[in-house]
């Protein structure tokens, strides 16, 4: 085969990547200290021809190439000066992938030193032959017709945090179990909508790396935190690697047309380049000094704590990301993006809450319009601003998990903190016109004990992972109740019950935006496991119950009465004449019982026609209830005495709902 002879002409620097035309391709790369770069096309053979790009305009390289078509791959050479002065990484002998690829050929291996060593910047040898290429990507040619965005307000916004290959890997009888494709099935989709989900919250699948040491001990990244290209689907979730793009539009449209919004989430707080000794594959050779925040001596500053931060102050790297966020918006129809680490967005190194970024997304008119959800930190210095993102930010209410946790599995009887955060949060988000929805409540997600070893365990597990039990959080609220781990004795089964049953019910009674963390409906465990990220086996895929799970009922009858309730579906901050805080007598609550840290009992009564009995002890509480007819709407269990004379019996820890009589109560 005769290789083909390539011509470059001037290039255009905008749009940014690869614009594939009739008569050829342009290609863009922005590098403020590169030298030269070259562009590498590569043919059937792995044949290599490289051509200078001969446009530059301010920082960006550009050039036309005529005759190139779609499947064709390439890389960029980048020449600078100096490998590792002034923090720079430039080396040409390394073949890099575009920031802006679609989609990639090959993965990088490096399992050894040897390895590691033909991706370092410091090595002279050329690594072109067995790096992975950019792959020119052509129109978009699937059919989005009939797509209709579901614009779920945020008020009845119930989101579902799960991954797609652990979601369905073990469904039962399941085609392409584990993929995009077993995402848009039916039955999958039935049962999201019988729970009463609405938003599905993907963790990432963006296409990502394994890490050198996990690599090294055969381990995988099952999480995703760890992206490598921005703009390319996960292959791994595909059952056909080669068109992960399409299967994983049509799970979107699917899921769309169910009427289920598909949230996604994003890491653009750092690379899959780790630190220094790290891989070089892409942005490190590009420009390491524009790319990532540096300290004087040119290392890096870790605010991430995955080796890198990148520097979204730098309005090059901003356009990127945005590009990248608009190109999931507009090409996946994907609904909102949650972002992890989101602190690194506002850095300028400080936090800035109007900052450049958050003005870039504001006024950009297709994100403006997706959800936007932060999780506000990250752990470098003043990394913690959870309340301070600027709307339209929602963001991961931690206080609340915390809270909920403590006054439920450690029984801390603060009845105060628990009507803040069951009431909003207003002491963190009512400011700046920002509503209770930007509390994204939780008690549970990916990162952390599942509820069922949150409830079962006193100790993290993680001896798996290679780390002697070191990785994960060493504290996290939890009570095993009497016994470590699984048991078949009932009293402490019934008695974990009883409390995930209280936190489920205060997670989805609560003003704010609920997430909850798939398989937390059925009790899935991960033994004790609170740090899944490198277990891609069944440690961490859902282990889908043979029969229907006590839970399941109670989450779709709880979810139900969340939507019943109008406080909660109208997003407001409630004010006194809607919400009643009531003592175990019926008696308004004063400072004495708020500060009772003994009674662990309280009654709420919303819009005057529903009541909440609070019974925060693993013991019987009587409630004097307010004067009405009653009837019982959900409840924890059947154990429990109604009685004419308004009392009622709450025999266990939990929370007991109430409606008017006249409605659509239970008789007890």
């Amino acid at each position: 085969m005769v290789a083909a002879t390539w011509q470059i002409e001037e290039g255009m620097p905008y749009p940014m990547g690869v614009t594939l035309t009739d008569k050829g391709a342009n290609f863009t790369l922005f590098s403020l200290n590169a030298e030269r770069v070259e562009l590498c096309l590569f043919d059937g053979e792995n044949r290599e021809t490289r051509l200078v790009l001969p446009t530059r305009t301010g920082s960006v390289f550009c050039g036309f190439v005529p005759r190139v078509r779609a499947g064709q791959r390439y890389g960029f050479r980048v020449h600078g000066y100096g490998e590792t002065k002034q923090g720079q990484g430039f080396n040409p002998q390394k073949l890099l992938v575009d920031p802006y690829s679609k989609l990639i050929d090959g993965r990088p291996v490096y399992r050894n030193e040897a390895e590691m060593a033909l991706f370092h910047q410091s090595d002279g040898r050329d690594n072109g032959e067995i790096a992975p290429k950019s792959v020119v990507v052509g129109a978009d040619g699937f059919d989005w017709s009939g797509d209709v965005r579901p614009d779920v307000s945020w008020g009845e916004t119930v989101v579902y945090e799960a991954h797609v290959k652990g979601f369905t890997k073990q469904f039962p009888d399941l085609e392409n179990a584990g993929t995009y494709r077993a995402l848009a099935d039916g039955r999958v989709i039935k049962y999201l909508k019988d729970l009463g989900i609405t938003s599905v919250e993907l963790l990432p699948v963006q296409q990502h790396l394994d890490e050198y040491h996990l690599q090294k001990v055969r381990l995988s990244n099952y999480w995703g935190y760890n992206t490598y290209s921005h703009f390319a689907a996960e292959p791994s979730y595909a059952s056909d690697p080669e068109n992960a793009a399409d299967e994983l539009k049509q799970a979107v449209k699917a899921l769309h047309r169910a009427g289920l919004e598909v949230i996604m989430d994003v890491v653009y707080n750092h690379t899959a380049e780790q630190d220094w000794p790290g891989p070089l594959l892409c942005q490190k050779g590009i420009d390491n000094a524009l790319w990532y925040w540096l300290r004087p001596d040119g290392s890096y500053e870790n605010w991430s704590g995955c080796g890198n931060t990148l520097n979204i102050a730098h309005r090059d790297v901003a356009r990127w990301v945005a590009d990248s966020l608009r190109y999931w918006a507009e090409e996946f129809h994907i609904d909102g993006f949650r972002f992890d680490l989101g602190t690194v967005l506002a850095r300028e190194p400080d936090f800035q809450a109007y900052g450049k970024f958050f003005n870039t997304l504001y006024q950009d008119p297709v994100l403006a319009r997706c959800k936007l959800i932060a999780e506000a930190w990250d752990i470098g210095a003043d990394g913690y601003h959870l309340g301070n993102f600027p709307q339209p930010f929602a963001e991961w209410n931690g206080r609340f998990r915390d809270d909920m946790r403590a006054f439920w599995v450690w029984e801390s009887g603060n009845l105060g903190m628990f009507a803040e955060r069951f009431s909003g949060s207003s002491d963190i988000f009512n400011h700046s016109g920002r509503r209770p929805s930007a509390s994204v409540n939780f008690i549970t997600a990916h990162d952390g004990f599942t509820l069922n070893d949150l409830v079962s365990y006193n100790e993290k597990h993680n001896e798996a992972n290679g780390e002697q039990n070191r990785d994960g959080h060493g504290e996290n609220i939890s009570y095993n109740h009497g016994v470590e781990g699984a048991t078949d004795d009932k009293a402490v089964l019934e008695a974990r019950e009883y409390t995930a049953k209280a936190l489920l019910a205060s997670l989805f009674l609560s003003n704010g935006t609920p997430m909850l963390l798939a398989g937390d409906e059925f009790g899935n465990s991960q033994n004790g496991n609170n740090n899944g990220y490198c277990q891609d086996n069944p440690t961490t895929w859902l282990d889908w119950p043979g029969k229907r799970h006590v839970l399941q009922d109670y989450v779709r009858g709880l979810i139900r009465v969340r939507s019943e309730i109008g406080l909660l579906a109208d997003d407001k901050w409630w004010d006194e004449d809607e919400v009643r805080w009531l003592d175990s007598d019926g008696l308004e609550m004063g400072d004495a019982g708020w500060h009772n840290r003994g009674s662990k009992a309280m009654q709420i009564l919303l819009e005057g026609g529903w009541l909440l009995l609070v019974n925060a002890k693993r013991s019987r509480q009587l409630f004097n209830l307010p004067q009405g007819s009653w009837k019982v709407s959900c409840v924890p269990s059947g154990k429990s005495n109604y009685t004419a004379e308004g009392r009622f019996a709450a025999a266990h820890m939990g929370i007991w709902i109430l409606k008017k009589a006249g409605s659509d109560g239970f008789e007890v």
